[in-house]
């Protein structure tokens, strides 16, 4: 039998006192929607080791960065690893599961935890996770069918984490893994066919998107087991990919096919379009234009673009940045409002 990690514990007793606290504060507090788009400065960081294709998709608070190099050919396998700042070459440390053919450093939390998944020769995935200077931990969700796939692609401070599994059919279904219970929930809304948890903050918002009967994908936050969906206006195949406090992260596909980076303010529930200003439109390994997967509680983006040969990560810096979303309580406690709300209408 399954445990729902997000319905008992410390994790749900900290949620419920949030709801608490909002719904107080909503009665003090008029609070307007953020109207003025953020500005961000961009810097391409790739491994040398290979850079040609390279893919960054978690950053903690202290600027640290999770992700991998190599395209996944044969000859250019995925090689994980974090980035610390400065950012130089120096600054890379490899994180690959012992024995691993491949491996993808996914996300990672503040409290030294990294979570993602490794390949072996077959191409069956396993998700893991590692603590600090411990040793990997795999993880595989007991519901997976058929070939193995699971990956773990968030974490957050409490070391709840989040991915998928494929079934016996290859539908993929998102879940959380309680780290310290070593439990397993599901996560998905009622009616899809398909679901992906991708990301989780500290007052247990999931990010994640699934497909609808008619195969159509939708982005989707889950607040305690209420779902909303949202669908970035400018295109579709919206995807959250990750979540901070105060935001989340994405991306959509525009009306020429190509792939567009979104930041997504969770109190105002608006999009903005956000795009390394170095994309191409021109496929590179399959990718195009730019995707964004990482977000912290600093506003700061990692993810990666193509530039029409090369696949390249980035970090993104919000210009100024600003101090609003250092105010991680207040600002999660009415985006908690906000959700609620719109659950009841």
């Amino acid at each position: 039998m399954l445990t729902d990690t997000r319905h008992e514990g410390e994790q749900m007793k900290r949620i419920a006192a949030y709801f608490s606290a909002a719904f107080a504060l909503a009665i003090l507090f008029t609070v307007p929607a953020a109207r003025a788009d953020t500005t961000y400065n961009f810097q391409t960081l790739n491994n040398n080791t290979d850079p040609t294709f390279n893919q960054l998709l978690g950053v903690n608070n202290a600027g640290e960065i999770a992700g991998y190099y190599g395209s996944g050919a044969t000859d250019h396998p995925n090689k994980g690893y974090t980035l610390a700042p400065p950012y130089g070459q120096g600054n890379y440390t490899n994180e690959n599961f012992t024995n691993s053919v491949q491996t993808q450093v996914t996300g990672l939390n503040n409290n030294g935890t990294t979570v993602g998944f490794w390949a072996d020769a077959d191409g069956n995935n396993f998700g893991f996770y590692k603590q600090g200077s411990g040793s990997f931990v795999q993880v595989v969700n007991p519901n997976t069918g058929g070939g193995t796939v699971n990956q773990l692609l968030g974490v957050n401070d409490v070391n709840l984490a989040v991915g998928f599994y494929q079934d016996a059919n290859g539908v993929p279904h998102g879940y959380t893994y309680s780290i310290p219970g070593s439990s397993f929930a599901p996560v998905g809304p009622n009616g899809a066919t398909s679901s992906t948890a991708t990301g989780i903050n500290n007052n247990g918002l999931i990010s994640g998107f699934f497909a609808d009967a008619n195969g159509n994908q939708h982005g989707f936050i889950d607040n305690a087991g209420n779902y909303m969906t949202f669908d970035d206006p400018n295109g579709t195949n919206t995807a959250f990919l990750g979540i901070s406090n105060t935001q989340a992260v994405g991306t959509f596909v525009d009306p020429n096919g190509v792939t567009n980076g979104f930041v997504f303010n969770l109190l105002s529930q608006t999009f903005q379009t956000v795009n390394d200003p170095n994309a191409s439109p021109n496929p590179a390994f399959d990718v195009t234009g730019t995707t964004i997967n990482g977000i912290n509680d600093k506003g700061q983006l990692v993810g990666f673009f193509s530039d029409g040969t090369n696949v390249n990560g980035f970090l993104a810096s919000p210009v100024p940045e600003p101090t609003t979303l250092a105010m991680g309580s207040l600002g999660a406690l009415l985006a908690l409002v906000g959700l609620k709300n719109r659950k009841k209408k």
